[in-house]
């Protein structure tokens, strides 16, 4: 796998610090602590993006203009959360994510699922809320390492029995070991191109 050069275009923490960009975006979210930021940083071959022990540390919207055939900008949003938050949180952070979300379109969100745990009540929330925005999704399992590669094939397929909304093929990804790093650059690479230089009609979303 060749990582791909991602560049910090800018970081949103408030309404007003959105960038207005003309590449196609790439949304990745996921439950605090699943490995969003580990993931980034192997997708894009240096340390980005910030990895912390402590969950829900990010509190931004981090932009990344990344260097690939074709480019485009990869969105990463705040551990969740945004579909499932408090009080507080809708009165600071969540209330960004929702801007975002209302001044712009994203091509594909990237949700990432831990890989041993499923999708949870928070997940299914996340599930809601692009299904709600009609958005497509790839579903990526992450630490998948933790799964021994003789059970992977049956766990997955306990997810597909339970359903879960997905637009293109999920994908099974270790940031530690890079399993399935190259199939999802291909993956969101195949999909922007889609969208280039004009938005193709997107597929509905199915149920694996």
């Amino acid at each position: 796998m060749n990582p791909w050069r991602g560049v910090l275009r800018t970081t949103a923490y408030e309404a007003p610090q959105i960038p207005s960009l003309a590449l196609p975006e790439i949304v990745i979210a996921g439950r605090s602590n699943v490995g969003k930021s580990s993931l980034i940083n192997a997708l894009l071959g240096a340390k980005v993006a910030h990895v912390s022990g402590t969950p829900g540390k990010t509190r931004s919207i981090n932009f990344f203009d990344v260097s690939a055939t074709p480019p485009f900008c990869l969105v990463d949003l705040p551990g969740y959360g945004f579909a499932a938050r408090s009080r507080k949180e809708r009165g600071s952070w969540g209330v960004v994510i929702e801007r975002y979300f209302e001044l712009r379109r994203a091509v594909l969100a990237v949700q990432l699922v831990d890989f041993r745990h499923g999708l949870l009540g928070n997940d299914r929330q996340l599930e809601s809320f692009f299904e709600a925005l009609n958005l497509p999704v790839c579903v990526v399992f992450t630490k998948v390492d933790k799964i021994a590669p003789t059970k992977r094939a049956a766990v997955l397929s306990g997810y597909r029995r339970e359903g879960f909304r997905t637009t293109l093929e999920p994908v099974l990804v270790s940031s530690l070991r890079r399993d399935g790093l190259e199939t999802l650059q291909e993956t969101i690479l195949g999909w922007v191109a889609r969208q280039a230089p004009s938005e193709a009609e997107e597929s509905a979303p199915r149920r694996c």
